[in-house]
């Protein structure tokens, strides 16, 4: 191995200098130690199959409905597996290092992820979660809505900001606004978690500038001021929606992975 490339089959990385084994007709990369492992008969495969290693949200979703990024199903199904019981999910930073490790991992390997039940730490899964949101060339709001969205958010009466904040949801991609619901659940059930302690409140402050963002990918110093306290409002704001608002943009596969 001239150039450090994970292994098909278990996901870790082969080193400069190390012997693998790579398919000629598929171009499946593996240890010789997993061998055994590999899948039999040989499936021809286009060379490159991993994720782009940046890009917009629809750039990593599946072609079928609901379209969430594996990345994200994954991550939050690990979560919700056992980290509903940890203090401060979400707010609790986990090893910068092991967060950027599991994050290339993930986004190398494309369709076929490796498991993440192998993460010791939850808060770097929940780590790898924001870091994937936050590294989006455009937030999942995206760049043309962001102003709807706060302006939405800034309605004081709950029915009408509901109202409208509904409309602007529905004009988001599919990708975006699939992945969005997919969220909102997530995080309405971490919020339920006594264990957690990351109510509403906690939660908007911490999505708020990885969902909302800005209205463009270089604000200026003010905007970033102006925005932090209006990214949080418009999360609290989408958090108060009904569960079944969101419930309707999923499959029933989808809208609860864990019982």
């Amino acid at each position: 191995v001239i150039r450090p490339e994970p292994c098909s089959i278990c996901g870790a990385r082969i080193r400069f200098g190390k012997a693998a084994v790579k398919c000629r007709q598929c171009q499946l990369l593996l240890h010789p130690k997993c061998r055994e492992q590999c899948p039999s008969p040989c499936k021809p495969r286009p060379r490159r199959h991993a994720w782009p290693l940046e890009g917009v949200l629809a750039d990593f979703a599946p072609l079928t409905p609901p379209l969430v990024p594996a990345l994200v199903v994954q991550c939050v199904t690990e979560v919700e597996t056992r980290g509903l019981t940890e203090t401060g999910l979400y707010r609790v930073p986990g090893a910068e290092q092991l967060v950027r490790e599991w994050k290339r991992r993930l986004l190398q390997a494309g369709g076929t992820l490796p498991a993440l039940s192998s993460v010791a730490d939850i808060h770097v899964v929940c780590g790898v979660l924001k870091d994937f949101l936050r590294g989006l060339k455009e937030p999942l709001v995206t760049f043309s809505l962001h102003s709807a969205f706060l302006r939405a958010a800034d309605i004081p009466d709950d029915a009408t900001c509901s109202t409208a904040l509904r409309h602007v949801v529905s004009k988001l991609p599919p990708a975006n606004r699939d992945t969005l619901a997919f969220l909102m659940l997530h995080l309405l059930r971490v919020s339920c978690s006594p264990d957690c302690k990351m109510d509403v409140f906690n939660l908007s402050r911490v999505f708020g500038p990885t969902l909302v963002g800005h209205s463009s990918a270089n604000p200026t110093p003010l905007a970033i001021m102006e925005d932090t306290p209006r990214q949080c409002k418009v999360v609290a704001r989408l958090l108060s929606l009904p569960h079944d608002f969101w419930r309707g943009f999923m499959g029933a596969e989808q809208e609860n992975l864990v019982p």
